[in-house]
């Protein structure tokens, strides 16, 4: 059976393909290819791709601010555990329902409705929200929210870091049905094709 959120899944950047696409200054260009190869890497689980030395600068700096609670993580180690983090807790798969990018030579920003499959055993006790106790820790909610997105980049390109800020007031969690629920490997299979028409 086919999730009822794969079109919207694999479809999640066709607003920033138009505008990559009506583009011409070739930095703002490169920057907003980099950022949607970004995305795609990071949900298909392979962050040591977008990590890579011509993607990202040698000591990326993070600065994410969900719930009430920030986390800054600073150089290429602590990055690469974030990113590990969320493959061990089964929290990868995520995509943007709407976003609108503002690109210059500095970098991007823009404002994003961002939904993620999350394990109950992030929620639980967690800023994110809550779950009933006694919930059953395999089951996956779904986590609806804005963003603000800030994302510098170097004189390369390469992205420098992650700006994130949540709007704690838009916050949604549901519980999807099980069949709608889209696995790490099926995301992975589903943007594997426009993943390899990118990279060389």
């Amino acid at each position: 059976m086919v999730s009822r959120y794969e079109h919207d899944f694999t479809h999640m950047f066709a607003g920033l393909e138009k505008q990559i696409a009506e583009t011409d200054n070739p930095r703002h260009r490169a920057i907003l290819k980099n950022y949607r190869l970004h995305g795609l890497l990071e949900v298909s689980g392979r962050y040591e791709e977008l990590l890579s030395p011509t993607m990202t600068v040698e000591h990326p700096h993070y600065r994410i601010h969900e719930g009430g609670q920030s986390i800054i993580l600073d150089g290429m180690a602590e990055v690469r555990a974030f990113y590990r983090s969320l493959v061990e807790a089964n929290a990868l798969v995520m995509w943007v329902a709407e976003q609108d990018i503002a690109v210059n030579d500095h970098g991007f920003s823009g404002e994003v409705v961002f939904n993620e499959f999350v394990p109950a055993p992030m929620l639980e006790g967690s800023a994110f929200g809550n779950i009933q106790a006694g919930e059953d820790p395999s089951e996956i909610y779904l986590l609806k929210r804005t963003l603000a997105f800030v994302w510098p980049y170097d004189e390369q390109c390469r992205m420098i870091g992650e700006h994130v800020y949540e709007d704690a007031a838009s916050r949604e969690i549901s519980k999807p049905d099980p069949a709608d629920v889209i696995t790490a490997e099926r995301a992975a299979e589903l943007l594997a094709p426009e993943i390899d028409k990118e990279l060389p």
